[in-house]
């Protein structure tokens, strides 16, 4: 009766989410994404999602369980104990060891296989409660410390972190980690490429405890310590278009075979009104990466903007390939006034 209750609420979980994934494979899932509760030190507790990875290895991120007392862990509605961590702070990812857990874990992809604008699943906690599925797609991928950092649509908000990003053939792509607050499609995801480096760290396994204060993770250090790409996205969210010239000149500067300085510094240049940079900047980066949709549709606007109307609707054609969505938006802003 206990798993027949629990494969309902994964059920009605699955019907009220955006299907990514089918039912069958949600299900499935269900039983490799699991609610994590953390019994805080100062009192109280939280919650998060976590992954089981390898046998009784359960994978969230350390911002989950760094106050914490115990760790638990539910898989078929059994509450299983954490007995001992191995952590990455500054990657924000801690890996569990649960003993109790059941199955191999999930199968193990990497950012690399992925590209911008491929379908990707969220899976987690989301709140807290049912385990949920948001469905999205990939915005950009953030070459960042031997992985790339994948930005996707996925809505997913507190009790979703330490959740699986899954591509359509259900590999682990990557782990919900954190969002910028007041951006739009400013949801990120720590790259699975990473987990491997945790599992080869056995002999480092540590009893359960909370995490010194003065360790942070990469997204949590103040701004201008902070990655490049996240300095961006925190400029673009308020705008401050000056500041993010700035940035990415001297990204491009130190990295001018890479598309997202190039695509950023012309976004920046449009919103100051420079068209003519703006285009050369935009066609560096679709030079560089041809299936980055952002800097196309970006491209087709200052295109628009400079007259240059054939070449506008040229790159529309070529979004519908990349991004349909933002083929309809610049096709919208193509229309006579």
């Amino acid at each position: 009766m206990k798993y027949a209750a629990l494969w309902l609420a994964v059920a009605c979980s699955w019907g009220t989410a955006q299907a990514g994934v089918d039912r069958a494979a949600f299900i499935e899932l269900s039983t490799k994404v699991l609610k994590v509760e953390v019994s805080r030190e100062q009192g109280g507790y939280s919650l998060g999602s976590g992954v089981l990875v390898a046998p009784q290895r359960l994978l969230t991120n350390c911002h989950v369980t760094r106050d914490a007392h115990q760790i638990h862990a539910y898989q078929y509605g059994v509450r299983l104990q954490a007995v001992a961590q191995i952590s990455d702070v500054r990657r924000d990812l801690c890996l569990l060891i649960v003993p109790g857990l059941t199955g191999d874990g999930v199968v193990l992809g990497s950012s690399s296989s992925i590209g911008e604008g491929q379908s990707v699943s969220a899976i987690g906690y989301t709140g807290g409660m049912g385990i949920q599925n948001s469905s999205g797609e990939v915005v950009v991928l953030h070459p960042f410390d031997g992985g790339r950092v994948i930005q996707s649509t996925n809505w997913f908000t507190s009790g979703a972190s330490g959740g699986g990003l899954f591509d359509d053939d259900l590999r682990l792509v990557g782990i919900l980690t954190f969002r910028l607050r007041g951006g739009e499609a400013h949801y990120f995801s720590a790259p699975a490429d990473w987990i491997k480096d945790l599992l080869a760290r056995q002999a480092d396994a540590r009893e359960i405890a909370s995490i010194p204060a003065t360790e942070l993770a990469y997204w949590q250090q103040p701004l201008t310590q902070q990655p490049r790409f996240l300095q961006a996205a925190v400029l673009e969210r308020d705008s401050r278009w000056d500041d993010l010239e700035h940035l990415a000149s001297g990204w491009t500067a130190m990295h001018e075979h890479e598309s997202e300085p190039w695509y950023l510094r012309g976004l920046a240049l449009q919103k100051l009104n420079r068209l003519t940079d703006a285009r050369d900047a935009l066609e560096r980066s679709v030079n560089i990466a041809p299936t980055l949709a952002l800097a196309w549709h970006r491209l087709g606007l200052v295109y628009s903007g400079l007259g240059m109307t054939a070449q506008a609707q040229s790159v529309q054609r070529r979004l519908r390939q990349l991004n349909p969505d933002l083929a309809l938006q610049l096709a919208k802003s193509l229309l006579p006034n």
